[in-house]
């Protein structure tokens, strides 16, 4: 290393801390070692007492400290960048936007094995024929044909990834069989993008209908435009996501297709892999370590030529990235609730833009900020009004629960409803959007209830097994055998959950299979994939679960929908509770009536003349979604302003108390309040206590995002000088969706 001039390494490392830090290269790199250290690279580098592993944002040889303080890294992990292009810019925009620190943000969209210094890239296998292979013939496999289809494609193609193998429809055990013939080999290497392959599906696609066909025909493939696909419940929204993916693959281009839930991932890639002749692959929780690397990796060298994953696939890298897809775009589980706390749609926004490709943002119930966009035509908005293949839209009935017999929160009218479409030999489905047996356990003699020790909540009691169980903090313990405070040995059980549903309607239908669907009852691998198969065989019988089933499934079989409790977003003190009720709603009416037989849906409610409510029902969501948005543009809500919460908590209360007291007066010293910029709080969170620690929130909202961004960026700098921050666990969440 040449000391007059040392090579200084900027790094962007996996901190708390809003800052760069500086390296010299590693001491007994040569000068060409230090030529090949290039932006987005790992490098592991001293840390205190801790050795890290972070990205390469920028080299020369000049410091911002005097060079002699400088401690040399480590090494270079990589030859090549595992970060740069489109994902450095979108973590960039990510950490400024987020207000979140840009090593963090950065390690985030790697996989978890890239984020430690023993992570290395994989090498991928590749498949093609031995020289004697190549000599045969297709009469050689007459009696063998899973083997002559596994010749011919390596004959023609070679060499494969076994990726590429998979999306070509070969069988494993057919290559492995040519492998011990030695007509067939693989080989480890570095992975390469595949040449565009001549076919690209192995299905005819189906012929679109004429609103299908017009929302095709309006995205433009080689430019940017955010296209909003608002189309009701079974209406083939999928059909125009196949079809403009099918263009983009002919084009030689890659695609991305975002999913909210790890659930419905296998039902899209199968869908998916039915229709394409490439390469697809998820990303996603449920994928294990090395797998998902793998797939990442394949992505990344441009073998995969569709990605689907949830929120975190939005960081995939994709050199070839033509189209991006957001389905169910108005679901909260694209909102990060901890950490970097982003949405991965309006991350999709961001990347489109910078890739100048189309997003297309689909839902039934679209999100009222996406409607907005559309409505003020920044968003170019499609709407399929019709279901396809000739299904009727299920007839919605309000039913008055004021006036009706019940069985553990299922009127007689309902029990009636589901008898009959049992004896048709039909499915019907039962929403409750509660976990366990009953929300309490309650002492009718003198009022106790069984509480959380560590949050302002009840727990949940639950039958199989038996327990009570906080659903917010996870602590769990026995039920008493009888009431602590006055000793009395009856205890109730009051209000409705999943469990007890299921034991009250299997009492009622005892010839009939009732399956539980929550997330206690789905935690086997493939549980969902499993659950489905057995629905399409079109055997009678009666689901009974929470909002799991309530996203994107297709059960032609389901006739009936009932749905328990309405009423919990009424009540709701978020201000977007009625939005969210009348989007669940529309999505669980809408697994009913999805093939040729007619479906009904019934909605209890003890409030049937809430004119929302009313107006959801008779006028259908857009109405409903309109009339909300006027209500939130009176009172300047989003999407009228932008919000942001500053979040605290802490086992003292005045701690958590007092941070907020003092970022408002910065933030009112930084930005005196006026029409454009509000503050509001410090003021508990909706539930103060929660894990044994006391939270707070001060709520922000500017008439616009600059003045936002600037104001948290100094709000940022000048808190992280408070003493008082080091002892209070704080955050800030930009755009929040959830407001407890």
């Amino acid at each position: 290393m040449n000391c007059d001039h040392p090579t200084v390494l900027t790094l962007a490392l996996p901190t708390p801390l809003f800052r760069h830090f500086e390296y010299l290269a590693p001491a007994d790199y040569t000068p060409a070692q230090n030529d090949a250290l290039i932006p987005g690279i790992r490098v592991e580098v001293p840390f205190g007492r801790q050795t890290l592993v972070g990205i390469l944002i920028s080299k020369s040889h000049t410091a911002s400290y005097p060079i002699e303080k400088l401690k040399p890294a480590y090494q270079a992990l990589d030859a090549k960048p595992v970060i740069h292009g489109d994902i450095l810019a979108l973590c960039q925009f990510a950490a400024e936007y987020y207000q979140h620190p840009l090593g963090e943000v950065m390690m985030a969209a790697l996989p978890q094995k890239l984020r430690a210094s023993d992570g290395a890239l994989p090498q991928t296998a590749y498949w093609q024929l031995t020289t004697e292979g190549k000599g045969l013939n297709s009469e050689n496999f007459k009696r063998s044909p899973k083997q002559q289809t596994a010749w011919e494609v390596l004959l023609h193609s070679a060499p494969l990834a076994e990726t590429a193998l998979t999306a070509k429809q070969v069988d494993k055990s057919a290559l492995k069989q040519l492998q011990k013939k030695n007509l067939a080999e693989t080989f480890l290497a570095d992975a390469q993008a595949l040449p565009a392959s001549q076919q690209v599906l192995n299905e005819t696609p189906r012929t679109l209908n004429n609103e299908q066909q017009h929302a095709l025909d309006t995205i433009r493939f080689h430019k940017f435009g955010c296209y909003l696909l608002e189309g009701i419940t079974g209406s083939g929204k999928t059909e125009v996501y196949l079809q403009a993916i099918a263009r983009v693959l002919q084009a030689g281009q890659q695609a991305l297709v975002l999913v909210p839930e790890i659930g419905l991932t296998p039902q899209t890639v199968a869908r998916f892999e039915e229709r394409f002749a490439v390469p697809i692959t998820q990303l996603h929780s449920n994928v294990a370590k090395g797998a998902r690397l793998e797939n990442w990796h394949s992505a990344f060298s441009g073998q995969a030529r569709i990605v689907i994953g949830t929120r975190l696939a939005v960081f995939a890298p994709l050199p070839e990235l033509g189209i991006i897809i957001v389905d169910e775009e108005h679901d909260l589980s694209f909102k990060q609730q901890e950490g970097l706390r982003y949405s991965a749609r309006d991350l999709a926004i961001v990347r489109a833009k910078k890739n100048n490709i189309p997003l297309l943002l689909g839902s039934a119930t679209p999100s009222l900020e996406s409607l907005h966009n559309a409505l003020q035509q920044r968003y170019h908005h499609l709407r399929l009004t019709q279901r396809a293949a000739n299904a009727a839209t299920p007839a919605l009935q309000l039913l008055d629960m004021r006036k009706q017999p019940q069985h553990a929160g299922i009127a007689q009218a309902s029990m009636d409803a589901i008898s009959a479409t049992l004896e048709r030999g039909e499915q019907a489905l039962v929403f409750i959007n509660r976990r366990g047996f009953a929300p309490s356990l309650i002492c009718q003699s003198c009022g106790w209830s069984a509480a959380c020790k560590y949050c302002d909540a009840r727990m949940t009691l639950h039958n199989s097994p038996r327990k009570l169980h906080c659903h917010h903090c996870g602590a769990m313990a026995y039920p008493p055998s009888q009431c602590p405070s006055c000793m009395n040995p009856a205890l109730s059980a009051l209000g409705q959950g999943t469990e007890r549903a299921e034991e009250t309607l299997q009492a009622a239908f005892n010839q009939h299979t009732v399956i539980r669907v929550d997330q206690d009852s789905m935690q086997r691998k493939n549980a969902m994939a499993e659950l489905t198969q057995q629905l399409l065989e079109g055997q009678p019988c009666l689901l009974v679960g929470t909002q799991m089933l309530a996203k994107g499934h297709h059960f032609p079989n389901v006739t009936l929908v009932v749905i328990v409790d309405t009423d919990q977003g009424l009540l709701s003190g978020d201000f977007r509770g009625i939005e969210r009720m009348g989007q669940q709603v529309i999505q669980v009416a809408g697994r009913a009536g999805r093939a040729e037989k007619p479906g009904t849906v019934i909605i209890q409610s003890y409030r049937p003349d809430h004119p929302l409510l009313t107006q959801l029902i008779t006028e259908g969501y857009h109405n409903f979604a309109k009339s909300i948005l006027g209500e939130r543009a009176s009172c300047r809500m989003p999407p009228y302003n932008h919000m942001a919460l500053l979040r605290a908590e802490s086992k003292r209360a005045d701690n958590a108390k007092a941070l907020l007291t003092k970022a408002a007066q910065i933030a009112r010293q930084l930005q005196p309040p006026s029409p454009e910029c509000s503050y509001l709080g410090p003021i508990p969170a909706f539930m103060e206590r929660r894990n044994d620690r006391f939270r707070y929130q001060l709520q922000l909202q500017f008439s616009h995002r600059q003045t936002r961004t600037q104001l948290l960026q100094q709000l940022v700098e000048a808190l992280n000088k408070e003493a008082l921050s080091k002892r209070v666990r704080w955050s800030i969440d930009v755009d929040p969706q959830d407001m407890g």
